[in-house]
């Protein structure tokens, strides 16, 4: 094994570290009675399942795949590797056998009906399911309502439409309630969609599923239009929400442009990470200053918003600012009883940024420059962006990772997510995605791309 590269003199060795590959569940690990069954794609006459189709156990997907042979920053070690999704050359239950249930939980994001439509198909088409049906009214739906009756042709036009047509809604999460509806309704393969918070339900579900030795497959899809979900890549609807965050963006600057001394003033969605708001300034170019949840800013004195707000307005006579939900939380003023609310998902309420910073904005030009004209236009895109249908790069991506699930799920395994890593899908466990987060990194080129278009401070006191 060479270690160095004779041009370059770099040292290479530290490439062939051990490799942790993340142990997936698998039904055989509690259940002893499941039969296996040839894949049904082998009689497929659109697929050509032969030498090289089927995806084997010895298939993996590496989480990092860049480093630094200098040593001067360390490489994570061992390094995590996961089994690749696709279809495998055995599978775990008959399809005649199969009843599966998909439910969408939490907020809505662009893809969702894509996802539940290639679910359906996909289960119908490539393994021959029949029974498949959509529970109504997220979590609470499995005992709150009778389930739905899904097929190829009641979801045909489904990726053309926003929202769910299963509906959605926060709460109602009572985990024996759902595994007894689960078991009681005879479902065996379970497909949860939905963010952060559904994962960690989702986890919750399976541990008692496993606990109680059912022969259930339990398979997450992460959604979350803030991209807030850690290890993949990205998360669906994502870039359909960016898409549509830059024609906000673009009517904020037209206000602001036709206006003496305007301020267009963007609010997007992201209450932990400004991913939506950082790729959405990048390329609009039209954003003068960005603040995310990651970034602590200031209003007053040097360094401050005003001060670079007041300057921008002075040599160009308008300015957009863009700001994420969850920025600036920590300054706006509120009660005790304000501070303790919280969502029927239990996350805290946030109060409304962008209300606040127009409020401060006035405020403030009323208190510096009294005799000039000044107006601030507000903008609010949040249920514009997240109602819509998703575009092409969402949709595909939507459909890929409803077959990867699909095709995971009749392999036998369970507890895990379908996800994209380093551009290849891959299963990972579902304990590690309910746990991983995706913050913006504010050390990282992209940070600083946004810093070098707007020309924003640092907001860093003296």
């Amino acid at each position: 094994m060479a270690v160095s590269n004779s041009n370059s003199g770099v040292d290479t060795s530290k490439l062939f570290n051990p490799i942790n590959l993340k142990e997936l569940p698998h039904l055989t690990h509690y259940v002893s009675t499941i039969q296996t069954h040839q894949n049904p794609l082998d009689h497929d006459p659109y697929f050509h399942t032969d030498q090289g189709f089927y995806v084997s156990q010895s298939d993996v997907v590496l989480r990092q795949i860049t480093y630094d042979l200098s040593g001067t920053f360390a490489t994570p070690f061992p390094l995590s590797a996961y089994h690749r999704a696709g279809p495998r050359n055995q599978v775990f239950f008959h399809p005649s056998e199969v009843r599966a249930a998909i439910v969408t939980c939490g907020g809505l994001c662009p893809g969702l009906n894509t996802v539940i439509r290639e679910l359906v198909v996909g289960l119908w088409d490539l393994y021959g399911v029949r029974q498949i049906f959509g529970i109504t009214a997220g979590y609470r739906g499995f005992y709150w309502r009778e389930p739905v009756e899904l097929n190829p042709k009641l979801v045909d036009d489904w990726h053309k439409r926003g929202g769910t047509v299963l509906e959605t809604s926060r709460g109602g999460f009572d985990l024996n309630r759902i595994v007894d509806a689960i078991e009681n309704l005879r479902f065996n393969q379970v497909y949860i969609i939905g963010g952060d918070g559904t994962m960690r339900g989702a986890v919750k579900i399976f541990d008692e599923i496993r606990r109680r030795k059912l022969n259930v497959a339990v398979v997450g899809i992460p959604k979350t239009v803030d991209n807030d979900v850690g290890i993949i890549d990205r998360s669906f609807g994502f870039q359909t929400a960016v898409e549509m965050a830059q024609q906000a963006i673009s009517a904020a600057h037209v206000e602001a442009v036709s206006a003496v001394n305007g301020i267009g003033l963007v609010k997007l969605m992201g209450r932990s990470t400004g991913h939506i708001a950082l790729y959405a300034t990048l390329s609009s170019r039209d954003v003068d200053c960005c603040l995310i949840p990651e970034i602590d800013f200031f209003l007053e004195g040097k360094g401050g918003l005003f001060e670079f707000l007041d300057k921008r307005l002075k040599a160009n006579g308008h300015a957009v600012l863009v700001v994420a939900e969850g920025a600036g939380q920590d300054i706006i003023p509120r009660t005790d009883s304000q501070k303790q609310e919280k969502d029927e998902s239990g996350n805290p309420v946030f109060l409304d940024v962008g209300v606040w910073l127009k409020s401060e904005l006035n405020k403030w030009w009323a208190r510096e420059h009294p005799d000039e004209l000044f107006t601030v236009k507000y903008i609010d895109p949040t249920y514009m962006i997240r109602a819509v249908a998703a575009n092409a790069t969402d949709n595909l991506y939507c459909t890929l990772l409803a077959h990867s699930a699909i095709h995971g799920i009749m392999a036998g395994y369970t507890g895990f997510v379908a996800g994209l890593i380093n551009g290849n899908y891959a299963y990972i466990p579902l304990d590690d995605i309910a746990s991983a987060k995706n913050p913006v990194n504010t050390k990282d080129h992209k940070w600083s791309w946004v810093r070098s278009v707007t020309n924003q401070p640092d907001f860093e006191r003296s």
